[in-house]
């Protein structure tokens, strides 16, 4: 602490005009310190991004199962003004007695000029099968505003998560035998998912999915009897620090289809207006 003080205030002294020296120094407090606010925090921008390599992550279970995702690619659009709409990483001060939170914000790409194209290869190797399972690939996913926030828990060990979400996407979709061949591949075309109104509405705003002090996602382990295993959870909605209520959100696809040899087949849309999560606890098995 005093070493932050003495470069605190040599620095004052390195910046005084003349005028303000004229007038004389004065020593700070602790009081004095602890009125200064920082504002911690980065922007960034990815215009023009694009990434292609070899990458493998692979999931062993104990029994030797296994299943693996690589070979990712990436690239986005974006509009001809660079750094006009970035990214944002920032350390927010709690003013409710909860923790500080860090806050990863993205773009508000109003125009929806940033668009992203994904892929990535994937397969299994289970019960005498080592099979490569094709790939995802995503076209055109534009994201709107929204972002995640990651803090303590209150109560328990662990990551506490919130998660707001807007998003659009032109296609997803399982293609089977290789990212470039479309035969066999299952498509859902036009997607949208983000917050509603009561009438199931898009509002154009962002699906709060999880907010680290209205509704805490959290993501932990959790020991029993046969050892460790993965915890992910929402809380039920906090009335102390917001309405009670989960935000509600909607999903729509415009078109699922399958591509078969002989042809596409139309197996129509989907829409569900109004999703509320009020509760979620998941374990997983090991």
């Amino acid at each position: 602490m005093l070493g932050a003080r003495s470069s605190l205030l040599a620095a004052c002294i390195a910046l005084a005009s003349p005028l303000a020296l004229a007038g004389g120094l004065r020593p700070l407090n602790d009081s004095a310190l602890s009125d200064v606010r920082g504002r911690d925090g980065v922007s960034f921008d990815l215009n023009g991004f694009s990434m292609n390599g070899d990458l493998r992550v692979t999931y062993t279970r104990p029994d030797g199962a296994s299943i693996w995702a690589g070979n990712p690619s990436a690239s986005r659009s974006d509009s001809a003004t660079p750094f006009s709409d970035p990214y944002r990483f920032d350390i927010l001060r709690s003013n409710n007695g909860l923790a500080d939170v860090a806050q990863f914000s993205l773009p508000q790409n109003v125009n929806g000029e940033q668009k992203w194209q994904l892929a990535h290869d994937f397969g299994v190797n289970a019960d005498g099968i080592d099979r490569d399972g094709g790939a995802i690939v995503v076209s055109d996913l534009a994201l709107y505003g929204g972002g995640w926030q990651f803090s303590t828990p209150r109560t328990q060990d662990g990551l506490a998560l919130g998660v707001a979400m807007r998003m659009e996407i032109g296609q997803w979709a399982l293609r089977p035998n290789g990212r470039a061949n479309t035969v066999g591949q299952l498509a859902l075309d036009n997607i949208r998912i983000g917050a509603t109104d009561e009438n199931g509405n898009f509002t154009g705003q962002p699906w709060v999915i999880a907010d680290v002090a209205r509704q805490p996602a959290l993501v932990n382990a959790l020991a029993d009897e046969n050892g460790p295993r993965l915890h992910i959870g929402i809380g039920a909605p906090d009335a102390q620090y917001g309405t009670g209520q989960a935000a509600s959100g909607g999903i729509e696809i415009g078109k699922i289809s399958f591509t078969a040899p002989s042809g596409n087949m139309d197996l129509g849309s989907s829409r569900i207006g109004n999703i509320q999560i009020n509760y979620l606890d998941i374990k997983f098995r090991q």
